[in-house]
């Protein structure tokens, strides 16, 4: 029981720091946040097909990055609450390797408009916000479902070496 906890921590905490780096390796191309934003971090909200660490590992990983490269504290409060409906809804479709892509891109095509909009980044008009929704979804596609899906096949023949025997795996589901 307890090295079960250590591993859930542990992946967790690799998937927090992952997503956190990968955010700011893309951060000096003002890539991480904006109306037209690509955060290949986002395609880790994938791993919830994997271990149930990943949702606490992305959320965390989303909060540290917001902290660091969002756009305020609108940012660090409804980013972060974005990213932790994707995770757990991800997480909740974790037998559909496919439907697993998407939760990100619907929260966050919903969400980060409005943060923009709160921000002062962009025009707080209906136009804007469907502009923006837009882009965030374009963007957003690209990093889970694009990038997310060969995430997923890449780690597929190897869960069970990166995952251990906490690995969230439907064979039915995987093909």
């Amino acid at each position: 029981m307890k090295n079960n906890n250590v591993l859930f921590i542990t992946q967790a905490a690799m998937i927090a720091a992952i997503y956190a780096v990968l955010t700011a390796m893309i951060q000096p191309f003002d890539l991480a946040s904006g109306a037209i934003q690509f955060r290949v971090s986002e395609a880790l909200c994938v791993l919830p097909f994997f271990t149930p660490a990943a949702v606490p590992g992305v959320i965390i990983g989303c909060f540290i990055s917001n902290i660091f490269a969002g756009a305020g504290v609108w940012d660090i409060v409804l980013g972060t609450f974005a990213t932790a409906i994707a995770a757990f809804a991800s997480y909740k479709l974790k037998d559909h390797r496919f439907l697993v892509t998407l939760p990100p891109v619907i929260s966050n095509m919903v969400i980060v408009p409005f943060i923009l909009i709160l921000c002062g980044m962009v025009p707080a008009t209906v136009a804007s916000y469907l502009f923006t929704a837009f882009t965030v979804a374009i963007g957003e596609v690209l990093a889970c479902v694009v990038l997310g899906s060969v995430l997923i096949s890449a780690l597929l023949p190897v869960r069970n070496v990166i995952f251990g025997k906490t690995a969230d795996y439907n064979s039915n589901t995987a093909a």
